[in-house]
């Protein structure tokens, strides 16, 4: 990449058969929809790919086709998170390999009582940033229960070459991102948030250059981002209170399941079925979901009708 990320690269969703097999054909039309939004980037494999209910043949097949089909339209930020620090290190060689612009992961965690300790998830990330030469994401999510200090994360980015760009989604993000952008300078060239960009105005007010959304409605959240770092702070406030009942619905009640519902509507995948344990939302929540989805007439409810 020849200029650091910034504006929003959401999450592509998996999709799903119905029988729970994964949909190659729907991974390309997940690609090509979001494209045609105008995302800045496309992150897969993540969390809200349900990454956790992939099995490791399935995660290579995603990542050859999500690659192979984007083409370098648009950068890919490949997940590669797992706790064995060498697994990671093999999954960041071999998305480099393959074209990935960037890797994402976390810290090592399994559960809340299994995690590293400080210096264990420095190694981590080193282990990492000396095995590949493109940007590595740190993704601080709450999911993990890791509690990854501004210390840490400031002492990464100075010492570890590729560690540059942060997805910060923790509570009070606003906050660690600031904290973080003043340790840190000039060796951090992407602060992003996440969270459904429920937090946005508030983390680009502390310095974030970005977001990490889903793949729901870009189109939308992207102006956000743009118009504020233009300098015009009013239009990029009356666009965020539009957004704002979406967007938190999303977050608050529909989770990962949001964006599949919304591409099946529109014909970009023919079924929104998540694996085991997930189960559907209720009609009760997809009901709202579609409704101020259609308010807001975003792209993906009509891309493939």
């Amino acid at each position: 990449m020849k200029q650091p990320l910034a504006g929003i690269l959401p999450v592509a969703p998996t999709p799903f058969h119905a029988d729970g097999s994964v949909d190659e054909d729907g991974m390309r039309r997940v690609i090509d929809c979001m494209i045609d939004q105008g995302v800045d980037a496309i992150c897969i494999l993540a969390n809200y790919s349900e990454q956790f209910l992939l099995t490791d043949d399935e995660r290579a097949l995603l990542m050859r086709i999500s690659l192979e089909h984007t083409a370098g339209r648009v950068p890919v930020i490949v997940t590669i998170s797992h706790f064995w620090t060498d697994l990671v290190a093999r999954r960041a060689m071999e998305a480099e390999a393959m074209g990935a612009a960037m890797v994402m992961m976390m810290p090592p965690y399994h559960g809340a009582g299994l995690q590293a300790a400080p210096q264990g998830i420095l190694e981590h990330f080193r282990a990492v940033d000396e095995s590949i030469s493109i940007p590595i994401m740190v993704q601080d999510a709450p999911l993990s229960g890791v509690n990854l200090t501004v210390d840490l994360l400031a002492r990464m980015a100075r010492e570890l070459e590729n560690v540059s760009y942060f997805k910060i989604e923790c509570p009070f993000a606003a906050d660690k991102l600031a904290a973080l952008i003043e340790a840190a300078g000039d060796h951090i060239e992407g602060p992003f948030d996440g969270e459904e960009a429920v937090t946005l105005l508030a983390d680009l007010d502390a310095g974030a250059t970005g977001t990490m959304t889903s793949a729901m409605f870009p189109e939308k959240i992207r102006p956000i981002v743009t118009e504020y770092r233009a300098g015009n702070l009013d239009v990029a406030l009356d666009q965020w209170k539009l957004c704002l009942p979406l967007i938190n619905h999303e977050n608050r009640q529909c989770g990962l399941r949001a964006a599949k519902t919304i591409f099946m509507e529109g014909g970009v995948i023919g079924s929104d079925a998540v694996r085991h344990p997930l189960k559907p939302m209720s009609q009760r929540t997809r009901d709202r979901l579609l409704g101020l989805a259609r308010d807001l007439d975003v792209l993906a409810l009509s891309w493939g009708k």
